[in-house]
């Protein structure tokens, strides 16, 4: 048995090794070679195959980091670990990329099922399914891959031999690919989810919520105004036959994300993430260990509430919230795994023009009485899961009182989004069997965790990975996708039109009185004169919140910079304008040996 050593380049599909490994000759089971798209049934292995892998990205912490940190929404929480992804400072090719690799895989696993499956034994209605999807998808990884890094290689055949040469292709060539994959993709998905691709796979609306963000990219880009004109009527016509999709918004925002409608009615493309273990890639009350394909969503921006709810707690000379005392919470699954990687941006600013203001409190969530997605977002209460005693004279005790908390009933962790005077023990002059944690006293260890994602489904076994889909793509995302095109087109109107659909629905609380959501709904209501870029991308902050979207959307608006030196603290020192594109994992640059070198992304 023979074996031949090579070095592929580019993540060459599952034909290829992305390192250098050795590839035995003789029955490469584990490998796509051509022989396999002989078949329907290789061909649609290939597609569950990339849709797979997308489920290895979104979801993981590595990606998760990668979407979301070093931007105006997120500081590093007490757990981190390196601060590169978080402040740029030392962001390189060797600690960033995660994805890189797999997308080229399955570029190429996807340029092999477009070949092959024009020739192969299947019905023309089956076959022209199968090739949309492959394009949906192929269109689906390089807006990720031309979005993250510029300049990047394009495939459209399939790669059997493996090379140590690789080049870079302008931009401008990538988006005309994305948008043909895309716009072909379009015409013939299925308007809703059809067997084998049930669930929440590519769809028509899909495709087409799809394409109009790579035009409104685009028209970014170049400031080209048919690309917005583009961008704006794709979505029109979305929303025009949402019924035909089955597609619509959910009258109570927090119910987008209540775990029975993760494939409603407003979900329109996620990453699946299944019960059962041999699929899910977990044994059952094993726990997590981050491995590839694990959901862990729910756990990086939650705080440590079991080691870090001291019920003696104390605010010490500096100002600052020292925990003490016995835990006033333990581990469970209705407030899930603490990984502490993440914490909303609550810092208030010390210079600049935003002197004494936080982009979580102050810009993003400011009307949060009428507003219903700060509460429908984030835990700011921590019912009691545990009962303790503590005495009146335990160590720290201010409150001059003993208690026993009640399991269910006694509150305790509250986190205000205002100050409240006496905490972390008293409010006002009343003593609280809990802690009382205001914004003053928010830090990396502790800060109202995001809701969204949670999935108290796992029960006993609440350190096993999330069950619950990743969810990409909502439909609020084709009223504010439509709504910036409007915007740069110069339709103020129209934008303005989009986005209180947006607004209005988030007025909508069940608590309320008829009267009350009506006044609430003429509250959220904006005119066109308010509509702004700041105003839209605070709106995004508000509507898709930690939902692995802020990275792209700052650095689409050409925002990313200035947002972030404006409100975030922690990366404002170090970003620079390069910073705009990622850098290109050296381990791509290193592969490439024949012809001319890889070249680097600018800066890094």
């Amino acid at each position: 048995m023979k074996a031949i050593k090579f070095c592929a380049v580019l993540g060459l599909t599952a034909v290829l090794s992305t390192g250098c490994e050795k590839i035995l000759e003789e029955n490469p089971q584990s490998q796509i070679v051509p022989s396999y798209f002989n078949s329907a049934s290789g061909v649609l292995g290939g597609i569950a195959g990339v849709y797979n892998d997308i489920r290895g990205q979104w979801g993981t912490e590595g990606f998760t980091i990668e979407m979301q940190a070093g931007t105006d929404e997120f500081l590093r929480g007490a757990s981190a670990g390196s601060s590169t992804a978080y402040d740029y400072n030392g962001l390189n090719g060797s600690n960033f990329g995660s994805a890189w690799g797999t997308a080229f895989q399955d570029i190429n696993t996807l340029n092999g099922v477009l070949q092959y499956g024009q020739t192969v034994d299947l019905a023309d209605a089956t076959r022209k399914q199968y090739l949309a999807q492959a394009k949906f998808l192929r269109g689906f990884w390089y807006f990720y891959l031309v979005q993250t890094w510029g300049d990047v290689p394009l495939h459209t055949q399939f790669i059997t031999v493996p090379s140590q040469a690789a080049s870079r292709q302008p931009v401008a060539q990538v988006y005309e690919q994305i948008i043909k994959d895309l716009t072909e993709a379009a015409a013939d998905l299925p308007n809703t989810p059809t067997s084998p691709f049930l669930g929440k796979a590519a769809t028509k609306p899909v495709a087409q919520l799809l394409l109009a963000k790579a035009y409104l990219t685009r028209g970014w880009l170049n400031n080209t105004a048919s690309d917005f004109t583009q961008a704006a009527s794709i979505c029109a016509d979305i929303i025009a036959n949402k019924s035909s999709y089955g597609l619509d918004l959910w009258q109570d925002y927090g119910d987008a994300f209540n775990p029975s409608n993760d494939y409603g009615k407003e979900t329109m493309f996620v990453s699946d993430h299944v019960l059962d273990p041999k699929y899910g890639y977990y044994t059952v009350g094993g726990a997590a260990g981050g491995g590839a394909a694990q959901n862990l969503s729910p756990w990086f921006t939650n705080w440590n509430y079991p080691n870090t709810s001291g019920v003696n707690s104390f605010k010490n000379a500096s100002g600052g919230l020292v925990n003490n005392g016995t835990s006033g919470m333990i581990r469970d699954s209705y407030y899930g795994r603490p990984y502490v990687r993440m914490r909303p941006n609550s810092d208030k600013q010390k210079s600049g023009d935003n002197v004494g203001k936080s982009y979580f409190l102050d810009q993003a969530f400011t009307n949060r009485t009428v507003d219903s997605r700060f509460a429908n977002s984030f835990y700011t209460v921590y019912i009691s899961n545990t009962s303790i005693t503590n005495a009146a004279n335990a160590a720290n005790n201010q409150r001059g009182i003993g208690f026993t908390t009640v399991v269910g009933q006694d509150t305790a962790v509250w986190l205000p989004d205002y100050e409240v005077t006496g905490a972390p023990q008293f409010v006002g002059t009343r003593p609280f069997k809990g802690i009382v944690v205001p914004p003053s006293l928010w830090n990396n260890g502790i800060f109202p965790a995001l809701k969204k994602f949670m999935d108290p489904s796992r029960g006993a076994n609440f350190n096993d990975p999330s069950t619950r889909p990743a969810v990409l793509y909502r439909f609020a995302d084709v009223y504010m996708t439509g709504a910036e095109a409007y915007f740069k087109a110069g339709d103020n109107t129209k934008a303005a039109a989009l986005i209180n659909v947006v607004r209005q629905r988030a007025a909508y609380r069940r608590t309320n009185t008829a009267a009350q959501n009506a006044a609430a709904v003429t509250a959220m209501t904006i005119q066109p004169s308010d509509v702004t870029l700041d105003f839209i991308l605070d709106e995004r902050s508000r509507e898709f919140f930690g939902e692995w979207q802020r990275w792209h959307d700052l650095v689409r608006t050409r925002s990313l910079v200035r947002r972030v030196k404006a409100w975030n603290p922690e990366a404002a020192p170090y970003i620079q304008d390069f910073n705009m594109l990622r850098p290109i994992p050296q381990s791509q640059i290193d592969r490439v040996v024949d012809g001319p070198a890889f070249k680097q992304n600018t800066g890094y």
